[in-house]
């Protein structure tokens, strides 16, 4: 998306990437946009988009996520200070939000518990039948020509545990900064 994020009459170029980093472009200069901003996410963005969405006067940049999280930057400043020995006090459309956040979170919480027994009894009787659940997986495979490397990225909307990589010629997995899983080597029987 193009948005005018920074206030200064110029659009800046929003970038949302597949591995998950949301970039502000701007055109300081007519040759190369200069990167202003980064932010990196925990999985791909699916969706981006600048506008005012929670406050007037605050720009805000939106971005949704391959599981369907939505994360939002906001230009409002988030951190008040309080003088020498003052203690900061809350308004009270902020006092009011919290307590409804406090009902809502309570509310989810008691239906999660109740959702919980409902499976705990369904799954104790007698006709109760297991079945894998359906997800969809998001992968990408594609050649890094810089180092003549393939990348593997898989996103699943739930715990990856395991992932089995299986080849008929010899391969060397190499570690990236995002890569948090622990790799484990065996050798194949040929036959």
């Amino acid at each position: 998306d193009s948005f005018d994020i920074v206030g200064d009459g110029v659009k800046e170029l929003l970038v949302g990437r597949d591995d998950g980093m949301l970039e502000i472009y701007n055109f300081e200069s007519a040759d190369d946009p200069g990167l202003r901003y980064d932010h990196a996410l925990s999985e791909s963005i699916a969706s981006i988009q600048g506008g005012c969405v929670g406050k007037d006067g605050y720009d805000e940049i939106l971005a949704s996520t391959y599981s369907g999280w939505l994360t939002g930057l906001t230009t409002e400043p988030v951190h008040r200070e309080g003088g020498s020995g003052e203690e900061l006090k809350l308004s009270q459309e902020m006092q009011s939000k919290i307590s409804s956040l406090r009902n809502e979170l309570e509310h989810l919480q008691m239906k999660v518990l109740q959702e919980r027994e409902k499976y705990q009894q369904s799954s104790q009787s007698s006709t109760a039948v297991s079945s894998v659940p359906v997800f969809s997986v998001n992968d990408k495979f594609t050649l890094n020509k810089d180092d003549a490397s393939y990348s593997l990225i898989l996103e699943v909307q739930t715990a990856i545990d395991n992932v089995l990589v299986q080849s008929d010629v010899p391969i060397d997995l190499l570690d990236v900064d995002k890569n948090s899983a622990v790799v484990s080597f065996s050798s194949c029987d040929s036959e």
